[in-house]
């Protein structure tokens, strides 16, 4: 029963955001066995997965005007951190359990390294990014700069830069 979730709110995330995921999920769920699809179907190179996701996103027929600040496009020049973040998830397989690895069909080499605001501070400090701007081509240098490191699994020292910055906070 979708009417318990109209008064949902989450910070900038509302009902109506919510029910146009929730009616998202049904349509591809009904056609996919899993959102792996939803990304893969539309090229390579995670580039063009998550352009694609975000045009597949939208496509249904009343998509609501503010949901739109929720999935982010490199189209839109955006670093996509969260959506590059779910990729890391989903694709990577790691022995302590923050990675799930239950994707197939993307390579770890080819995801891109989440970036934020401090993210993006701490790689500059280490001389692992140059571009000023953080935007989607900052993740992309980054990523280069991490394969450098490891060709096979770049975005594995996503967490290790993370957590500079946090510890640099302090």
């Amino acid at each position: 029963d979708l009417k318990k979730l109209e008064a949902f709110k989450h910070r900038t995330f509302n009902a109506t955001d919510l029910l146009y995921f929730v009616e998202f999920f049904k349509y591809h769920y009904s056609r996919h066995h899993s959102l792996e699809s939803a990304f893969t179907q539309w090229g390579s190179s995670v580039e063009e997965m998550l352009n694609g996701f975000y045009h597949y996103f939208f496509s249904l027929e009343y998509v609501p005007y503010r949901t739109r600040k929720h999935i982010a496009s490199p189209e839109k020049n955006s670093t996509c951190k969260r959506l590059n973040m779910f990729l890391r998830w989903m694709v990577r397989k790691d022995d302590k359990g923050v990675d799930f690895g239950i994707w197939s069909s993307i390579a770890p080499s080819g995801l891109i390294t989440p970036i934020d605001l401090h993210v993006a501070r701490v790689a500059r400090r280490y001389g692992l990014l140059e571009r000023t701007s953080t935007d989607w081509k900052a993740a992309l240098e980054l990523t280069a700069a991490l394969r450098r490191l490891d060709k096979n699994d770049p975005v594995k020292y996503d967490f290790a830069l993370f957590a500079l910055g946090v510890v640099e906070k302090m």
